[in-house]
This record gives structure tokens, sequence and C-alpha cells, in this order.
């Protein structure tokens, strides 16, 4: 498993534990670079920074992407896996030029088929895939 896959996945980790207890992912990951001194814990590795931090940032305008492209669900409905790989991806294909499309959706598909239900993997690629043909079009 590549160090960015890993990364991904410690983001996924965070943005889910903030959804599920309804705090902020900035604070999650504080409290985890705070927690790096203990000889147990694993590093936070910069590229889980740097996705938590853009998310954050750019969270609105990705709720409001998934919102708009998610035919027929509300983000309130949506897996609470789904809705975070959602957004992960979502900043990567928008916000990381370094990452290419197809890697953010392949890392995102992998994900739900790992962790979600078996019909998350279609719905998933499909606003992906929805968001990443538009990209160039959207106001940012």
């Amino acid at each position: 498993m590549s160090a960015r896959t890993k990364a991904r996945k410690a983001a996924l980790d965070i943005l889910f534990e903030s959804d599920i207890r309804g705090s902020s992912s900035i604070e999650l990951l504080a409290q985890r670079l705070e927690q790096e001194t203990g000889q147990e814990s694993p590093p936070v590795r910069e590229f889980t920074q740097e996705l938590i931090l853009g998310i954050d940032a750019h969270r609105r305008k990705i709720d409001e992407l998934i919102a708009t492209y998610a035919q027929g669900w509300d983000m309130d409905r949506l897996p609470t896996v789904d809705r975070n790989v959602l957004r992960l991806a979502i900043y990567e294909i928008l916000w990381s030029p370094d990452v290419p499309d197809a890697v953010a959706i392949d890392e995102a598909l992998t994900m739900v088929k790992e962790l979600s239900t078996d019909e998350s993997g279609a719905y998933v690629h499909g606003v992906l895939g929805r968001v990443s043909a538009i990209k160039e079009d959207l106001s940012l």
C-alpha cells in the first residue's frame, strides 16, 4: 500500500470520526498531532494534514457539489463513509493538481468497496465522474 493511500485512509478516519461526533476535523487533526509525541501513536503524514486542511477550507463548495450531483440523495441520508470518501475525492479532483482525476476516483472506489455497501461503488463513481467532467467549468 502506497504512502499516499495510507494518508488518504488516515484522512478518511479523521473525517468519519468528525462526522459521527459532530466535531471539527481540524480539532481532531490537532489532537492526533499532539498524540504523536507518544511512542504508540503512528505519525500523522503530511499528505493527511494537507487533505484535512484542504477539505476544511473548501467544505462548503465540496458539500454543495455532493448535494447537486448526488441525485435523489440528501447529504444526511448518504452513508457516512460514502459522504466522506466523496469529500476526500472531490477535494483531490478540484484542488490537488498533482493527483490525476483517475487516481482520486480509483482510490475512492477502493475505499468504498472495502468500507461501505455493495451499491456505493457505482454511486460514488457516478458522482465523481460528473464532478471530474465539469471541473473546468466550475467557479472555485
